[in-house]
């Protein structure tokens, strides 16, 4: 049996992803799942350039409004959601076309996502302020105690990777190097993905952003 196709259409803000993902969705018999991070959000319609009603043309959107703007709302959650878009598209015969251009989003589905915890505001402004007063070795010091696997592959300068390894352990309880394995991305679950990157003149893509 073939694999069910998965069209990706990218590229940057006024590209014209929407209007050639509702065009291919009229063709190909498809829908449409948004890559854009800040779609997912009720009412911020203007400022994100969100497809209009119109401009949908009757094509099924999926991963538009689906939560307010004082909710947060991750990539471990986007993943999770568009997947499930994904395989309810391909399961109706239909072909899911994944149409935005927010690339954390697009990646999660073609390469998957590490396992790892999303961010501690508090850890992190804890660990920043021991790296102001203590320095940043004495903190790489600790994460060599931790974890040496990982404190010797980010070394002893990166002050945002050593934060982030030691920000992991206080929030999970593991070595970074423990849940460094990365879920699948869509060729390891099945699909065949085809990636179409749109490209405009610059100066023609500031006048329509204008």
């Amino acid at each position: 049996m073939t694999k069910p196709s998965v069209l990706f259409i990218i590229g940057p803000t006024a590209s014209g992803k929407s209007a050639l993902a509702v065009a291919l969705a009229k063709k190909l018999k498809g829908e449409i799942v948004s890559a854009d991070s800040m779609l997912v959000y009720k009412g911020m319609d203007i400022g994100t350039a969100k497809p209009t009603k119109k401009e949908r043309s009757g094509i099924p959107h999926h991963g538009i409004d689906l939560i307010p703007p004082t909710r947060n709302f991750s990539v471990f959650a986007y993943r999770q959601f568009a997947l499930k878009a994904i395989k309810d598209i391909a399961r109706r015969g239909r072909v899911p076309i994944v149409a935005g251009g927010t690339g954390f989003y697009v990646r999660a589905l073609l390469e998957g996502l590490s396992p790892l915890p999303g961010a501690n505001a508090s850890i992190r402004r804890q660990l920043e302020r021991e790296a102001m007063e203590k320095g940043l070795p004495a903190l790489y010091k600790r994460l060599l105690k931790l974890d040496p696997k990982r404190a010797r592959s980010i070394g002893a300068h990166n002050q945002r990777r050593i934060i982030r390894a030691l920000e992991i352990y206080h929030i999970s309880g593991k070595r970074p190097s423990q849940v460094s394995s990365k879920t699948p991305g869509l060729k390891d679950l099945g699909f065949n993905p085809i990636v179409i990157g749109l490209h405009r003149d610059r100066a023609a893509l500031y006048r329509k952003i204008n």
